[in-house]
């Protein structure tokens, strides 16, 4: 039980607006900084202008504006996003997908979307016809497993590509590394002009991404291969965090959540992808 020194000792300096020492104070967010890469179409891009635009932006922009938080966005090479989140230079960073890696550094709001990854290939080449292409497969299930073996006979002696700091980068290179040649690039951009250039096989990514460069390439690429998820790879879109920030986690998941509730996010959705990719209640 306190004793009646140390009540009055503690009403003291509550009083004087001192905080006591043990007494937890819960943050107050009123601004915060957003990093995006600006060059992941049709997530987020760079307009010539230079102006930012794309679905995080449409989300991050509601969010903002239902958390009732002043947001700075700011674009940045993607493969520093965490380090500058780690750092401070960012309070929250978008298009991040969790893994088991990341998850040991940051931490996540609830996902605003959830994509499936995907080859994007010359409509030419010899990685045209994967197989199980459009076959929507979990790799832990047993057909997701057996989808990998198929692939690995087709994929021996290409060449793959896929962004920095990626979990597409991780998994090709955990399932792909002993039969194909694997490239590392710093984003989804540059491993596409390889791959037109020839230099490249496939290019292991996004769906949405996938599909829409197909899509704006005249013929020239097209979507190959099965729709996966499970693994290492980080298929639910998330807003991320530094770790210990739980009230800036509840205020943007109840943003988020109210979107996703009132079909703002499916709107949303709909808008930039032609297809509806919001997570499901």
């Amino acid at each position: 039980m306190i004793s009646r020194r140390s009540l009055m000792a503690l009403v003291s300096v509550l009083a004087l607006g001192v905080p006591a020492a043990g007494i937890a104070h819960a943050k107050e967010w009123k601004t915060v900084t957003v990093g995006v890469e600006g060059a992941f179409p049709p997530f987020n891009a760079t307009t010539p202008s230079g102006e930012l635009e794309g679905f995080d932006l449409d989300v991050a922009k509601e969010v903002c504006k239902r958390a009732e938080l002043d947001c700075k966005i700011v674009a940045q090479d993607w493969d520093s996003q965490i380090p500058s989140l780690v750092a401070g230079k960012f309070d929250v960073v978008l298009t991040m997908g969790p893994n088991p890696k990341r998850r040991e550094v940051i931490d996540f709001t609830d996902p605003y979307a959830i994509t499936p990854n995907t080859f994007l290939v010359s409509a030419d080449g010899p990685l045209a016809e994967l197989p199980h292409t459009g076959e929507h497969l979990s790799i832990d299930t047993e057909e997701g497993k057996q989808a990998l073996k198929d692939l690995k006979d087709v994929l021996k002696g290409s060449t793959l590509g896929a962004s920095l700091s990626t979990s597409q980068l991780q998994f090709v290179e955990e399932n792909f590394k002993d039969v194909a040649t694997v490239r590392s690039y710093k984003g989804s951009e540059q491993s596409q002009l390889d791959l037109k250039g020839g230099r490249l096989d496939g290019q292991f990514d996004n769906v949405v991404f996938v599909v829409d460069r197909a899509k704006k390439s005249g013929g020239a690429l097209k979507v190959s291969g099965p729709l996966l998820t499970g693994g290492i790879m980080a298929t639910n879109v998330c807003m991320g965090i530094r770790k210990n920030e739980p009230e800036l986690q509840a205020i943007l998941n109840k943003a988020i959540d109210s979107m996703r509730d009132d079909g703002t996010l499916k709107q949303m959705s709909e808008k930039w992808f032609g297809a509806d990719v919001s997570p499901r209640t």
